[in-house]
Formats: C-alpha cells, sequence, structure tokens
C-alpha cells in the first residue's frame, strides 16, 4: 500500500537529478524555444504568418477572418516566446512540488499542463490585442507596413497610461503574486492533470494583470520589433526576479509618463 501524498505541497519540494529535472521541464521548455524559432521565421518572411501577405492591400482588416487569424497566430507566438521564459521560476516551483510523483512521464505532463494552462491565459490576451490592432490599422492610426502607431497623441497617449498602470496598487498585487511562486502554489494548488492547467491559467491571469499595458508598448515601437520584443521580456524577468523590482517599476513607470508627456508638447 502507498504512501498518503502529504497534503502540504511545500512539503513536496525537493531536489532532482539535472537531468532528469530537465526532462521534468522538456515541455515548457520546448514551447518556449519553438515559439522563439517561429517568431524569427515570421520576422524574416512576413508570408510565414497565415493571410498575412495580402495585409498590405487590406482596407478594412476586420472583415477579414484569414487577416484576423494570422494577427492571432502572430500576437500568440510573441506572447508565448516572451513570457514563458519569464515565468521559469512559477514553472520550476511547481515542478519540484509535483517531484513528489512515483512516474516520471506523469510529472513531466503535470508541467507542461501547467505551463499550457499560462499559455491559454496570454492566447486570451492575443485575442484583444489581435482586434486591437485591425481597428487601429482599419481606421488609419497604426501603419500596416510597420506595425506601429503613427507618431503623435494616441502614441504619447500608450506610453501614459502604461506609466500610469505601473504606479497602480492592482499591478504592484499582480506583480506580488508573480514574485512568490511558494506562495502562490500553497494558495492555489490542485491535484491532477485539470488542477494543473487551472493553476497555470490563474498564474497567467495575474501575470497578465502585471504585464498587459507594458506589452501595449509594442504598438508605439513596433509590433515585430526583435529589439524591443526581447527588452521587455528581460524588463519583465528583472520585475519577477530582482528584490527592488517594486521601486524599478514605479520608476519606469514615471519615465513612461515624462516620456509620453514629452511626446505630446514636442
Amino acid at each position: 500500500m502507498s504512501d498518503p501524498q502529504p497534503a502540504n505541497p511545500v512539503s513536496r519540494l525537493k531536489s532532482l537529478p539535472p537531468f532528469q529535472f530537465l526532462l521534468t521541464l522538456g515541455g515548457p521548455i520546448v514551447i518556449a524555444v519553438v515559439c522563439w524559432i517561429y517568431l524569427a521565421v515570421m520576422m524574416a518572411d512576413m508570408s510565414a504568418i497565415p493571410g498575412m501577405s495580402s495585409m498590405m492591400m487590406m482596407k478594412q482588416p476586420l472583415s477579414h477572418p484569414g487577416y484576423l487569424f494570422g494577427l492571432f497566430i502572430m500576437w500568440a507566438i510573441m506572447m508565448a516566446a516572451m513570457m514563458v521564459p519569464t515565468a521559469g521560476t512559477m514553472i520550476t516551483a511547481y515542478a519540484r512540488m509535483r517531484s513528489a510523483d512515483r512516474q516520471e512521464s506523469g510529472r513531466s505532463l503535470s508541467v507542461l499542463v501547467f505551463a499550457s494552462g499560462y499559455v491559454a491565459t496570454w492566447a486570451a490576451y492575443s485575442v484583444g490585442a489581435t482586434v486591437l490592432q485591425a481597428v487601429l490599422t482599419e481606421l488609419a492610426y497604426l501603419s500596416p507596413m510597420m506595425m506601429k502607431i503613427v507618431p503623435g497623441p494616441l502614441a504619447a497617449g500608450v506610453l501614459i497610461t502604461a506609466g500610469i498602470y505601473q504606479l497602480m496598487p492592482l499591478k504592484q498585487r499582480c506583480l506580488h503574486q508573480c514574485r512568490t511562486p511558494i506562495a502562490f502554489l500553497m494558495t492555489e494548488w490542485r491535484e491532477g492533470d485539470w488542477g494543473a492547467f487551472v493553476m497555470g491559467w490563474r498564474h497567467g491571469v495575474y501575470c497578465v494583470g502585471c504585464c498587459w499595458a507594458l506589452m501595449g508598448l509594442l504598438f508605439v515601437v513596433g509590433v515585430m520589433n526583435i529589439y524591443w520584443i526581447i527588452a521587455i521580456m528581460i524588463y519583465v524577468l528583472i520585475e519577477k526576479v530582482v528584490p527592488f523590482s517594486p521601486i524599478v517599476s514605479r520608476l519606469v513607470g514615471a519615465g513612461m509618463i515624462g516620456m509620453g508627456l514629452w511626446m505630446i508638447t514636442a
């Protein structure tokens, strides 16, 4: 008769041999690598995005389902590539809590399902980003070729909005959840694969709550600008792991507000 699993998930934390632990994290690693490869392919050749080859010809993108689907794929892949690496601390903590499972395959599957729940949250966010980009393009506020807002009050407004959100309590509460994986897992722990998906989804909700405005900056600097994609990813990672990151987020917020006000008055 097998011993019962401990009720407290923290008691499941234990070290695994490096190779075994790498296998456990194999699913999320594959997701991140594949998304970065496809993102690089899309940046090298926009025709790799479904329905995007005729994008420049469309005056009413909202009426073209193929174009909208292509935009969604682009955003979903980009969000997964950017955000899965920043969730590494949370995914690793979850994997270690699952390390008490006796079957390695079951443990690895649960970690993959957890990461899939997280990615699904950002895919839901990508639906909103897709619609917003299509609306901005149709209203001629966003260049379809450069994929960024025409410089002016709207671009400044996006910067100011993102900066203000950096200073809001909701941002800090969501950031705290992202920065404390053990506390999150203790309060949100669920058994089974469906439980793993729900936990990943709920963590993703906090992560979207923390970073949605930062992702909006891509409309200002260029949706497919690789340098800013990497820069935002690194900044989000800093916010999640650096001890004094709440101070950093407020300083960055103040800087974005200042930049937005400068754009209006310049």
